[in-house]
């Protein structure tokens, strides 16, 4: 650098430090800084040494007068003022043209701008021709009238633009002459956020905009409709507005043929799919439409070169088979929807990430990674998940994705049933068994079949058909004895004792049983069937009956017995009396030794009385038949309340 430049850029700072500082520092303070800050120069005149410039003014010694600014930053390559006013805006406006274009500062920032509209715009095309290339003005109220403003473009070094918050108090003027002096800015960025912009208006010349973020405004469906000068716009942000209109977004990006990149978050967008057709830029291929309103017919309005799309937080509950195929789509985001299960693949070959985080689903599709076999990476956690048979699959498959399930396993939970609410989905597990509805049937059936075989053996072996035919034979007959008069002989003692004996054994009971025990001192009266049943009663009828009316029941037991059918029966209901009137009536005569092996299963209770009973055996010597009646005789000895004087007398 010559010494006539080293020269010239001391005296731009030296002129800034006057202007900004002059009230507050007397003259040798000030000389010290400039001193201080030409030191920082080397001997051959370069400036290439020069790091920043000193902080002469802080906030912490306010003394300043009404009319002055307040620096926050100042170095070498930025510059930060606050406070500007009509007061000291046209010393601002003075000192700017130093900084032609060459100079190294590059950044420029206001904050807390109040001045009138030429003011500000003064300001705006003194920055426009220096060497700024970064303007930020934040916090800005514009307090005049809006006029017609001839704003000179050329010749300028300014790349970004941001305006952050600014307060038009004209309520009454032409947009025109607002919008113009934005639209036509021949620079790269532009962000006007947060100052309640409702409309801007389309270049009126092909426009070098690269980057547009309208970001928290109150613009609308008519933004840039059948505008051409957008041809170079790469990135529009409209995040936070108020469009509704899916369809006319898309007309409004058709024109805009280098456009990637479109933010539509949080506005009030709407589809309905009434037969619109959607245009969109061919060369979009990331869009934002999050936070909206739009149900299940978005998929008819998408662009069809889309590679990352966001539908975060809508009223999808479906994503539409065969509606569109967005062969370039690799990034999905449908999280805080109401979708009830992931949706396949056949509209998105390419898919390589999906979001589907904070849905309804309560039961996951298991085959998802089979139609999405291009999927990296599944964002599938909290979600209402019911642990169900059905959920194991999808645990399961968790296992054999190799990690691609985003967040497990700490955002995947039991919601459903209340009992497993809040159980990681790794610890929930039921048995193959419970499960698998196919060999719980098999295994019930066969447990089944085993159980009927089981009792079907036991009812065979013990003779339950028959047993249950019994109790339903003795059933009816007390109850047909209930319904008798009171005064019915059936229900008073006959009889001593009632005979039961196979026809092979009758021989022996007519010959000896009978003539011992009716005859003779102390006369016993004996029910036998062949004298004592009543005609037109059904056997068991009369077996139950002479039962009944007799105190005791003798049976005879021999080989013969035991394969009689009818003394099986009396022997039964013999055996229901005892127990049923807890007595001690049955007498048991063994006629002849029985072999356990004869004795057929069903008399299991006549093992059970002979194992446990006493019973008279008749002897093969004459000499002990005396005692053997003695014994019989006081076994059935009792006096009958009715007993028949002439029996005796009648039997001889």
């Amino acid at each position: 650098m010559t010494q006539k430049s080293f020269f010239r850029n001391f005296f731009l700072y030296k002129c800034l430090f006057a202007l900004t500082f002059q009230n507050h520092f007397s003259w040798p303070v000030e000389d010290e800084l400039f001193t201080s800050a030409s030191n920082n120069f080397p001997e051959d005149g370069s400036n290439q040494k020069i790091k920043s410039l000193p902080l002469l003014y802080t906030n912490s010694h306010q003394s300043k007068a009404n009319s002055d600014w307040v620096v926050t930053q100042n170095t070498t390559e930025s510059l930060s003022l606050s406070e500007i006013t009509n007061d000291n805006v046209k010393k601002l406006v003075t000192l700017l043209p130093n900084f032609r274009q060459g100079s190294r500062l590059q950044n420029l920032t206001l904050t807390n701008v109040s001045v009138d509209w030429n003011a500000l715009m003064e300001v705006f095309q003194t920055v426009w021709h220096s060497s700024i290339e970064y303007f930020n003005i934040n916090n800005v109220t514009q307090l005049s009238d809006i006029d017609r403003y001839n704003f000179d473009y050329s010749g300028t070094s300014m790349k970004a633009l941001t305006i952050k918050k600014i307060l038009i108090t004209d309520l009454y003027f032409i947009q025109d002459y607002l919008y113009r002096i934005f639209a036509d800015m021949n620079i790269a960025d532009m962000t006007i956020t947060d100052s309640e912009m409702i409309h801007m208006l389309c270049p009126s010349s092909k426009s070098p905009f690269r980057y547009l973020n309208f970001l928290k405004n109150d613009l609308t469906d008519f933004l840039f409709q059948k505008c051409d000068n957008l041809l170079q716009l790469e990135t529009l942000i409209l995040q936070k507005n108020k469009f509704e209109s899916l369809p006319k977004v898309s007309f409004m990006t058709s024109r805009m043929k280098s456009l990637k990149y479109l933010d539509m978050s949080n506005n009030l967008l709407r589809h309905d799919g009434a037969d619109v057709q959607c245009q969109w830029a061919e060369s979009l291929a990331e869009l934002d439409l999050s936070s909206n309103q739009l149900a299940d017919a978005v998929f008819e309005c998408l662009p069809v070169n889309i590679k990352k799309l966001s539908l975060r937080n809508n009223q999808i509950s479906n994503v539409p088979r065969g509606v569109a195929e967005l062969k370039s789509l690799e990034e999905l985001n449908l999280a805080s929807n109401r979708l009830a299960d992931l949706p396949g693949c056949s509209g998105f070959p390419s898919l390589q990430f999906l979001n589907i985080e904070m849905n309804l689903i309560l039961i996951p599709s298991a085959d998802f990674f089979q139609s999405c076999p291009r999927v990296r990476e599944l964002q599938a956690g909290h979600n209402p998940f019911k642990c169900s048979c059905e959920l194991q699959a999808f645990i399961r498959l968790e296992r054999r994705s190799g990690g691609r399930l985003f967040g497990w396993p700490a955002a995947y939970m039991c919601e459903y049933p209340e009992g497993l609410r809040g159980t990681e989905l790794k610890d929930f597990h039921l048995s193959r068994l419970a499960c698998n509805t196919t060999l719980l049937l098999v295994t019930a059936l066969l447990l089944t079949l085993v159980l009927v075989a089981a009792v079907a053996f036991l009812c065979i072996y013990l003779d339950v058909p028959w047993y249950v035919r019994m109790t339903w034979q003795w059933t009816q007959t007390k109850r047909r004895a209930w319904h008798n008069a009171p005064g019915d002989p059936g229900t008073v003692l006959q009889f001593h004792a009632f005979i039961s004996y196979s026809e092979r054994d009758a021989l022996w009971v007519k010959n000896e049983l009978i003539p011992n025990l009716e005859k003779g001192e102390g006369c016993v009266q004996l029910c036998q069937h062949e004298r004592n049943f009543i005609p037109g009663k059904s056997i068991v009828e009369n077996i139950i009956n002479c039962i009944e009316k007799s105190y005791k029941s003798i049976f005879v037991l021999s080989p013969n017995f035991v394969q009689s059918e009818w003394c099986h029966y009396e022997l039964y209901f013999a055996h229901h009396k005892l127990f049923s009137e807890n007595s001690n009536s049955l007498i048991l005569i063994l006629l002849e030794p029985i072999p356990p092996y004869l004795i057929p299963a069903r008399y299991h209770k006549l093992k059970a009385l002979m194992a446990k009973r006493t019973y008279l055996e008749w002897p093969k010597e004459r000499s002990k038949h005396a005692l053997f009646w003695a014994n019989l005789r006081a076994a059935i000895s009792i006096n009958l309340p009715t007993a028949d004087e002439n029996w005796c007398g009648e039997t001889d």
